[in-house]
């Protein structure tokens, strides 16, 4: 029997698991503590977008445009990232965007109130970066900062399952479902974090991605 190879730490579906609750916590904090701004969700930013420049009211929308222009950005350095170091013979370029994710993020802690429009632009850059880092899970894609497309992903498992009989489809479904679930308790426990700790609520997700990184430094296999 043909033995499946293991996946790499970066694709195991506990760091996936934890990495989207990090990604729920950030769209509730941003949400809750900065303008009502989402993190992740560039969709429901590019809606509100659309609707307050429908309003003429270019002021408030240009609040949902940077984080939008930030998520962009993220992308392209994310890339860039891992163009420069993806073969470096001692340090993972995943290991760099999520050392730079943990930097960004203990920065915004110290951003008061009225620098909401800086914090929403280094929190939508650090979950682009991180998105962008994180694709795959066990080989499927997934995402880490949404659940558009994980929820997509599970509907065409639980059919591979049902009417196709797929063998390890069901498999699947269970990772994204684990994902989803991840996600939504991230966004709970922000919530709960926030109402305590308001804008330093983010140190939390500091800690998060600190495991990260210190999981990928001792585990990471390239």
């Amino acid at each position: 029997m043909k033995r499946t190879p293991p996946a790499q730490m970066s694709e195991t579906v506990r760091l996936g698991a934890v990495l989207a609750a990090a990604g729920g916590f950030l769209d509730a904090y941003t949400y809750l503590t900065r303008g009502g701004v989402f993190a992740n969700a560039q969709t429901g930013n590019i809606v509100l977008l659309g609707v307050y420049l429908a309003q003429g009211q270019f002021r408030t929308a240009g609040r949902y445009l940077i984080p939008i222009l930030a998520f962009a950005a993220g992308v392209i350095v994310a890339e860039l990232i891992k163009a420069r170091f993806r073969y470096h013979p001692a340090l993972h370029w995943r290991q760099i965007t999520v050392g730079a994710e943990l930097a960004i993020l203990a920065a915004v802690a110290f951003l008061p109130q009225r620098w909401n429009v800086p914090a929403n632009l280094a929190v939508s850059f650090v979950c682009a970066m991180q998105v962008e880092s994180f694709r795959k899970i066990r080989g499927n894609t997934y995402a880490t900062t949404m659940c558009t497309g994980n929820l997509r992903q599970m509907g065409e498992h639980i059919l591979a399952f049902v009417v196709d009989k797929r063998p390890g489809a069901l498999r699947g479904v269970f990772k994204y479902v684990a994902i989803i679930v991840s996600f939504v308790m991230g966004a709970v426990i922000g919530t709960f974090f926030v109402a305590e700790m308001q804008e330093e609520a983010i140190w939390i997700c500091c800690y998060t991605l600190f495991f990260v990184l210190s999981y990928l430094l001792v585990m990471e296999d390239g």
